[in-house]
C-alpha cells in the first residue's frame, strides 16, 4: 500500500512540473509568434527552387586570359601535385603527338629563360615493360614471370607522357561555393614550385630494376590468378 503511495505522489509531482514548463513556454516572446519556416528554396548550397532548374544558373567559369610567359605561376596543391596551367590555352588544344606546343617553352633547355616550369625528369623516362614489334604490333615479352621492366633516362619526351592536359589543366578564378580549408605540408624544401621526381626516388621500393629483380613463390602459385597476389612480393 506505502509502495502505490509513493507512485501516485511521484506522478502527481511529475505532472506539476510538466504544467509549470507549459506555463513558462506559453510565457516565452517565441511562442507568440509563428515558428520561423524553413522554405526548401533555403536547403541546399544553391538556394533555388529544388525540382526545376529554370532558375539555376552556375556562376561562369573564368580561365586565366593572361598569355604564356606572362602570367603568374600557380603553387601546387601538394607535394609533386601536377601543377596548373596558369595561361592562357587559346590555340593549345587539344594536343597531339605532332602538335604539342607546350613543349616549345618547358622543355628543360628552354624553360628558364621562358619563365615556364620545366619539364621533369620523371618524364623523359621510360617505365614501360620491355617489348618488341611484331608484324607492325607492340607485344609484352611471352613470359611475363621474368618480370621484365624497361627503366631508363632518355633525351626525348615519352609518348606516354604526350598530352599535358590528362594531368596539367587551367585554373578557373571562379567564386568559392565552399571555402577550402585544405594546408598543404611540403616534404621537399622547394615543393610548392617543383617536382622532386628524380633520380632514385622514381624507382624506390620497385623489386622489377636492374640485376636483382625476382619472381617469389606467392608470385609463382598465383601466376594463372586474374588478380594476382596481394603477399609481400611488391608487384
Amino acid at each position: 500500500m506505502k509502495t502505490i503511495s509513493k507512485i501516485t505522489i511521484g506522478l502527481v509531482a511529475v505532472a506539476m512540473l510538466m504544467v509549470d514548463c507549459a506555463a513558462e513556454v506559453a510565457k516565452s516572446p517565441a511562442s507568440k509568434g509563428a515558428s520561423k519556416t524553413i522554405t526548401e528554396e533555403s536547403l541546399g548550397l544553391r538556394k533555388t527552387d529544388i525540382y526545376t532548374e529554370d532558375s539555376t544558373i552556375a556562376d561562369k567559369t573564368e580561365y586565366g586570359t593572361a598569355q604564356a610567359t606572362t602570367s603568374t605561376k600557380i603553387k601546387r596543391a601538394f607535394q609533386d601535385a601536377p601543377p596548373m596551367i596558369p595561361h592562357d590555352t587559346t590555340g593549345m588544344l587539344p594536343i597531339k603527338t605532332e602538335d604539342n606546343r607546350c613543349i616549345s617553352c618547358h622543355m628543360p633547355e628552354v624553360a628558364g629563360s621562358m619563365g615556364a616550369t620545366p619539364i621533369p625528369v620523371s618524364h623523359f623516362t621510360d617505365f614501360r615493360p620491355k617489348g618488341k614489334i611484331v608484324d607492325g604490333k607492340f607485344e609484352l615479352p611471352t613470359d611475363v614471370m621474368k618480370n621484365e621492366v624497361a627503366i631508363k633516362q632518355e633525351d626525348k619526351l615519352q609518348n606516354a607522357r604526350f598530352n599535358c592536359s590528362a594531368c596539367h589543366t587551367p585554373q578557373s578564378k571562379g567564386n568559392l561555393v565552399v571555402e577550402n580549408t585544405f594546408e598543404p605540408v611540403f616534404t621537399s624544401k622547394d615543393g610548392a614550385n617543383k617536382s622532386s621526381w628524380a633520380g632514385s626516388k622514381m624507382t624506390e621500393a620497385l623489386d622489377t630494376v636492374g640485376d636483382e629483380s625476382f619472381v617469389t613463390q606467392e608470385d609463382v602459385a598465383n601466376k594463372n590468378s586474374p588478380a594476382g597476389t596481394l603477399g609481400d612480393s611488391g608487384h
